[in-house]
């Protein structure tokens, strides 16, 4: 039997059905899915012998029966960024690349496996999402993997990359006139009305549980072990309590133990409603207006703010919200460095990992995990102008020569 017993509301704690709800009906709490642990008798070579998906983790997965989608999904690179940590003076950096997760390329991939399968499982016909761009992606994929009918919200100034990747997927794209807050509005009147599963609105508690195996994995992949630091994107607040879940889970069931990472969360200037609270000593962020070049970030009223904000301090961790600039520099930097391009999702958190570690919250001498969440070949425009032109040059190779002895007697590096 599946040790998935029903949904829990996470505020007042009341239990429902394991069925499509979207908030609580007594406090409209959030709902996140409860397991018999009791069941789960997971051990390290078990895990190890499996495929290399996120199924590997299947009993602390919100699914019944067998997954329908995702088999190549997950246990994306933990790379040792030693080149990176050089340049920013620390001794142990990681970077848990889903700018290479399957098929879509950022970490929203994990959370639509997760939910799509729970929507075959629970008999819906249409599989749909609001979205700022890469869960468009994701969802496409997917219902296109199942056969399933799929329609997409989405802001209207949407990135053309990111629309371009949900298209050739073959969904109904809905492109609202609003920021990403209006669509998610729309959608969430959308469902009520008719049943569709939205996998970010009545499909969400199943959904938000696929980011747990971002978390799974970096323990694996470290050895068994916690880091002791993970920065972490915020936008609607999915992933960052998640991971934190997952790792709670991992000690839960005996296969890994010690003290949890402190959690820090990063948001552009631009849309920093959790990080704001953070620093106001509130419990819950106050929306604002997005206004920032990274767009699959710029949620101004996030769901899950409340958990993010409770998981940041329970964990001693920290926010930090960074300019623009300064995203477009961590894009350059991990590129130059790493030979990693991310959207300007990724740039966030490595910029607000930076400016932690210069102040002085991340200790130099401390690991530290920076997640990397989407692909920057889907957000192009945010880098266009700012890199090197290229040389041009005749085919016949004095014209390349007459380069090379200028090149070299400006001393410049190849």
């Amino acid at each position: 039997m599946s040790p998935l017993l029903g949904l829990q509301c996470h505020l007042c704690k009341s239990v429902f059905p394991p069925e499509a709800v979207y908030a609580c009906g007594k406090c409209l709490g959030p709902l996140e899915p409860i397991y018999d642990y009791a069941r789960v008798t997971l051990t390290r070579d078990t895990i190890e012998r499996r495929p290399k998906n996120i199924w590997r983790y299947r009993e602390l997965l919100p699914i019944t029966g067998e997954p329908r989608t995702g088999f190549h999904t997950g246990f994306t690179p933990l790379v040792r960024a030693t080149r990176l940590a050089e340049r920013l003076g620390v001794r142990e950096l990681y970077l848990k690349d889903d700018s290479v997760n399957h098929p879509t390329l950022s970490y929203k991939d994990r959370v639509v496996s997760v939910a799509a399968t729970r929507a075959a499982e629970l008999g819906f016909k249409v599989l749909a999402c609001a979205s700022t761009g890469n869960l468009a992606n994701s969802v496409a994929a997917h219902a296109a993997r199942l056969g399933m009918e799929c329609c997409v919200f989405i802001p209207d100034n949407l990135e053309a990359g990111k629309r371009m990747g949900s298209a050739i997927f073959g969904p109904q794209i809905l492109a609202i006139d609003g920021n990403y807050d209006d669509v998610n509005r729309l959608c969430s009147q959308v469902a009520d009305r008719y049943g569709w599963g939205f996998v970010n609105i009545n499909l969400r508690a199943y959904y938000a549980e696929g980011a747990k195996t971002m978390g799974f994995e970096i323990v694996e992949q470290l050895g068994w072990r916690y880091p002791q630091h993970i920065v972490l994107p915020v936008a609607g607040g999915t992933l960052l309590p998640r991971v934190v879940r997952g790792l709670r889970e991992l000690e839960r069931v005996g296969l890994v133990d010690g003290a949890l990472p402190r959690i820090h969360a990063a948001q552009a200037a631009g849309c920093a409603p959790v990080v704001t609270a953070l620093a106001n000593g509130e419990d819950y962020p106050e929306p604002v207006r997005p206004n920032t070049i990274a767009k699959s970030i710029a949620i101004g009223n996030p769901a899950d703010g409340y958990q993010v904000i409770q998981t940041v301090r329970q964990t001693g961790g920290s926010g930090i919200s960074v300019p623009d600039d300064e995203i477009v520099h961590a894009i350059h930097l991990l590129a130059e460095t790493e030979g990693i391009f991310t959207e300007p999702a990724g740039g966030t958190t490595l910029a607000g990992a930076m400016a932690l570690i210069a102040q002085g919250a991340i200790p130099c001498d401390e690991s530290v995990v920076v997640c990397i969440t989407g692909n920057g070949y889907k957000t192009t425009e945010v880098v266009a102008g700012q890199v090197a032109e290229p040389v041009h040059l005749s085919r016949g190779f004095k014209d390349f020569e007459s380069w090379q002895q200028t090149r070299a007697a400006s001393h410049v590096p190849a």
